[in-house]
């Protein structure tokens, strides 16, 4: 669903950063990330993060825009997409510096997919959807050619598409596949990482926007059938979960909060270690308002949580935050190789994040 867009206000945590069972697990950094501002040749709302590796990094947003580094973010070149100007591109998924898929959010006909096999030079429009009423919020890829895309609910039915062909079909999951939605409920196109892929056709989705509690759609079969878990995290009119990042198939967090208080601090963090069955409470991130996008680094129990209100670090998967930048971000991504990430948000805002 769309968000509050505020004048100061998503790496899509990926298939490889997620391993059958629990990961080999590394040490926290012993400091948090370095900050460092990067010249991103845009000055749209960005808000979402797809990297490859710690050279390679991919970034998207409004006014049909996106931009591509392959050295690091020393230098990124910024572009539209040819008749998108007028689009919203709140998700991303790179497989290297010539392959990616775009995810334009919108009602109706403004829910589109683009993909590129040349570095942008050239784009595809692989879906446009038909139904007024469907509002495609995030994707994510098991690989490049097995993906999926989320919808909030039209008639008390989740739409999610799959596709095996690298994006060429798109088909949608049966109804009866898929758990009955709730009056409103939907995810947030907030920072891209609303729809989370794992190993072995593994992939969670967070929703919203519809009370009592937010709730987690989990499928461990590429998409062919799907179950329902509750978060302790509350639900209501543009409030729920907006975010989700595992560091394993077991192991992950949702955050989000209601998008409508920026000022007001509270429960925003539900952590799982049995993949996503059982959530309980976090700790409270240091920032005020809401939460829209996180991811951890990989192999770590460190992670990143990003909003309009700034940006928190969690050395301890999500037990105790501290503040690192006060500026707004709407997404976070660490490269899937390498120990490198970066944060988009508004005016072209590009941070990167240096582990040192």
């Amino acid at each position: 669903m769309s968000i509050p867009l505020r004048p100061v206000a998503s790496l899509c945590l990926l298939a490889g950063c997620l391993h059958s069972g629990t990961s080999e697990l590394e040490r926290a950094p012993a400091s948090p990330p370095v900050l460092a501002a990067q010249r991103s040749g845009t000055t749209a709302l960005l808000q979402a993060v797809s990297a490859p590796s710690a050279r390679v990094a991919w970034v998207s947003g409004h006014r049909g825009t996106y931009a591509v580094t392959t050295d690091g973010g020393a230098s990124w070149r910024a572009a539209v997409v040819p008749e998108g100007d007028s689009l919203q591109f709140r998700d991303v998924y790179a497989v290297d510096e010539r392959t990616a898929w775009l995810l334009a959010a919108g009602d109706g006909d403004r829910s589109r997919i683009y993909h590129t096999t040349n570095g942008g030079q050239t784009w595809t429009l692989q879906f446009r959807n038909t139904d007024p009423r469907a509002f495609y919020d995030c994707l994510d890829f098991w690989d490049a050619r097995r993906g999926l895309a989320f919808s909030d609910a039209v008639d008390g039915r989740f739409g999610i598409l799959t596709t095996s062909d690298g994006g060429r079909t798109w088909a949608r999951v049966p109804d009866e596949a898929l758990p009955a939605a709730r009056a409103g409920e939907g995810a947030f196109a907030a920072s891209g990482t609303c729809v989370i892929t794992g190993t072995g056709g593994r992939a969670w989705i967070s929703t919203g926007n519809a009370p009592p509690e937010s709730r987690i759609l989990y499928t461990a079969d590429y998409g062919r059938s799907w179950s329902v878990f509750l978060t302790p995290l509350s639900a209501g009119e543009a409030a729920g979960a907006a975010t989700l990042t595992f560091r394993d198939t077991l192991h992950g967090v949702a955050l989000g909060g209601p998008l409508g208080r920026p000022t007001e601090r509270g429960d925003r963090t539900a952590v799982t270690g049995d993949g996503g069955r059982t959530w309980t409470l976090g700790g409270r991130p240091a920032m005020a308002g809401a939460v829209y996008g996180s991811a951890y680094l990989p192999r770590t129990p460190a992670l990143v949580a990003v909003g309009p209100g700034g940006m928190d670090w969690s050395a301890d998967d999500a037990r105790s935050w501290s503040r690192l930048d006060t500026l707004a971000y709407w997404s976070v991504g660490f490269a899937r190789t390498g120990r490198a990430g970066w944060a988009v948000g508004p005016n072209g805002r590009i941070t990167k994040l240096v582990i040192e």
